[in-house]
């Protein structure tokens, strides 16, 4: 990892001369010692500080080393923290795209970004390091569970899609498992029909339900490189599966993920929860407002399970909203939009 150069030229905000009852208005100005990543800080044709632009609301000008913003109070401090964290994500050799903009952008609401990016100022950064990449916080909701995930025995994670929930429990799957802290890692799902019938699909068993058990190989794949993963898969190392086939096991030494869990029976649920064996972690992920199974909510064991299990020793449950959405930002419109409606 490259050594993080210095940032100098600390931001004065300072109130710009405006006429009689006109909105107050605020200038800050940073400097970068690095000249080396303004061009990917900037973006091709200033693109990454026109997106800053648009979604805070204010004036952005660059000068050599020196940023300028000016607008509204709250939009120039937004506006000051993404640019900086930008600054450090690059200098800290990670990449800045587009998505990565707009979750630093979304976490600029919080009033200690850095702080909590970090960790805290003597705590370790939060992070989660894999074979293929050092994985931080993209939302202020990722925070606490990146926490919960290093510390905590069994950890639900409620949210809407889009959130990281399944993509940061098997990042930590990965990283436990190459830092020998668990041997094996088990990832399963229902293989829960939303309107297609299973039977249909052609192929064998596993043919029929690898498509819904897709999103964990996904993760999988962007955690480890391709042949490692399909070497694990083929040792019993990594193992994808059903919930079905988790009955009458005893899962020891091992670090397993339930997505999806939202169609899960009560009965389903106990018995996963209970496979839980020594020196083992589980992570049940889930989206309460999308039960596919028939009964829908009242018979979901996501929900029976966080009732009576929450607040118990060793186990915590996060929560999501459609704010932590770490995708596209239409896709959190969209959640904010049927979450609004009731449904």
């Amino acid at each position: 990892m490259a050594r993080k150069p210095a940032r100098t030229g600390n931001p004065v905000m300072s109130p710009s001369p405006t006429p009689l009852h006109a909105p107050r208005r605020a200038r800050a100005e940073l400097a970068f010692e690095d000249q080396s990543l303004l061009g990917p800080l900037f973006g091709q044709f200033d693109a990454n500080l026109v997106q800053v632009e648009n979604r805070l609301g204010v004036f952005i000008s660059a000068r050599g080393d020196k940023v300028q913003i000016e607008g509204s109070p709250d939009a120039v401090a937004r506006a000051r923290d993404t640019i900086n964290a930008m600054y450090d994500r690059l200098a800290t050799g990670e990449d800045l795209d587009a998505g990565a903009i707009e979750s630093l952008i979304a976490m600029s609401s919080e009033p200690t970004l850095e702080g909590i990016v970090r960790g805290g100022d003597n705590a370790p950064p939060i992070m989660i390091r894999t074979r293929r990449k050092t994985i931080v916080p993209r939302s202020a909701g990722q925070i606490p569970y990146m926490q919960n995930l290093a510390s905590k025995d069994i950890v639900f994670a409620l949210g809407p899609a889009g959130t990281g929930k399944t993509y940061l429990a098997v990042a930590q799957a990965v990283s436990q498992l190459i830092s020998g802290s668990v041997q094996r890692m088990i990832l399963s799902r229902p293989a829960v029909e939303a309107g297609e019938k299973l039977g249909f699909l052609p192929g064998d068993m596993k043919e029929k339900v690898d498509p819904y058990l897709r999103p964990l190989y996904d993760a999988l794949y962007d955690c480890m490189p391709p042949e490692q993963v399909e070497r694990h898969i083929e040792s019993g190392v990594i193992e994808v599966a059903p919930i079905a086939f988790m009955r009458g096991r005893t899962l020891a030494d091992a670090f397993v993920i339930l997505d999806e869990a939202q169609n899960t029976t009560r009965e389903q649920m106990k018995m996963f929860l209970t496979r839980f064996g020594q020196n083992s972690r589980m992570v049940v992920c889930g989206d309460p407002k999308q039960v596919d199974i028939p009964g829908g909510d009242a018979m979901s064991g996501l929900a029976d399970a966080v009732g009576k299990l929450e607040g118990i020793e060793g186990i915590a449950v996060s929560r999501f909203t459609a704010s932590d959405v770490v995708r596209h930002p239409i896709v959190g419109r969209i959640v904010e939009a049927y979450e609004g409606k009731g449904e």
